[in-house]
């Protein structure tokens, strides 16, 4: 009987508890504050080498372009309008969690960054830290960029504060529920980060793919979260205003990726749209549309082509057969 007595008040302490521990939960991710460390003071130097840094990587490796800069869809690989060079868009991505603005990166003080410190504006691009303290949504990619090392942001940086100021305002970024909660815990403070040695190969290469983020287009995806025994196999989905795209499959497999190509045919294909530099790129419908950032990756060096595709020629083949541009 007693035994029977111990028992019912050891569940009718479990019926309670349960209920207390998923309160206590709830009310930590809601109130928690993300991981963060305090900006550096840092002033970066606007040397004309630092300038030639910073804008290849935010036009072409990083493709800032993509997001944040005014692009005409109308035509083949959405160019960008130089006059709307960072002032930020509404994304138009169907499977995002909530409403989300590629913020306007200009140095327009009142709907820009020009009142960021260089130190605020390093912080946000790897550490995922607004000049607020919030989490930024992680569809701008500081996950990856945290590899980025201190000359090369700093090199970005220098590059953004050179751009013209566009006054351009816009919404914030609204983030459904439970999302909201649970990107509090994706940034984190990184400290400095070594510079990554040019001459180091398919080592060099994988940086230049982490920056780039193929990554988080090039792998499945459920729910926002990529798959990540499927790492380059290709198959996302993406469905814009403009047109339905699905990501190749970039591994080395023989049959569905890249496992047939040599260097000259990836060069060729990555300089595709070279033409276009200097030419306007020609009206197309949703057949022919695409998020992969041509125009950007054009503009990619031979030396940085070439120790990217070692790179990926070194992952893991995967057979994934992807059919890029399904009927629309």
């Amino acid at each position: 009987m007693r035994i029977k007595r111990r028992t019912k008040r050891f569940f009718k302490w479990v019926a309670l508890a349960i209920p207390m521990l998923l309160v206590a939960a709830f009310l930590y991710l809601l109130l928690r504050t993300p991981s963060r460390a305090a900006p550096s003071s840092i002033t970066v130097n606007a040397s004309q080498a630092n300038l030639e840094r910073g804008e290849y990587l935010f036009t072409t490796v990083c493709d800032c372009d993509g997001c944040h800069s005014q692009r005409d869809f109308t035509r083949l690989g959405g160019p960008v309008v130089i006059a709307g060079r960072g002032r930020g868009n509404v994304m138009e991505v169907s499977d995002l969690p909530g409403k989300m603005v590629a913020s306007n990166i200009t140095p327009d003080r009142e709907t820009g960054i020009g009142s960021w410190t260089d130190g605020e504006k390093i912080r946000a691009i790897r550490e995922g830290i607004g000049k607020d303290g919030r989490a930024l949504f992680p569809l701008m990619p500081y996950t990856y960029y945290r590899a980025m090392g201190d000359s090369d942001v700093q090199a970005l940086v220098a590059y953004m504060n050179s751009l013209p100021a566009v006054r351009n305002p816009l919404p914030q970024t609204k983030i459904n529920f439970p999302v909201s909660l649970f990107i509090k815990g994706l940034p984190e403070p990184v400290g400095n980060v070594a510079d990554a040695d040019t001459d180091g190969g398919a080592m060099y290469g994988e940086y230049l793919v982490t920056l780039a983020a193929c990554e988080e287009c090039h792998t499945p995806a459920s729910r926002g979260q990529i798959d990540p025994g499927m790492r380059f196999a290709g198959g996302r989905r993406f469905q814009t205003p403009y047109g339905t795209v699905v990501s190749a499959n970039i591994t080395p497999d023989k049959n569905t990726g890249l496992g047939k190509w040599d260097f000259v045919r990836f060069k060729e294909r990555m300089q595709l749209y070279r033409t276009y530099q200097t030419t306007e790129a020609p009206v197309v419908g949703p057949e022919r549309f695409t998020l992969m950032p041509w125009h950007a990756y054009t503009r990619l060096t031979e030396p940085d082509l070439e120790v990217i595709f070692l790179y990926l020629k070194s992952r893991r083949a995967i057979s994934n057969k992807v059919e890029t541009h399904p009927a629309n």
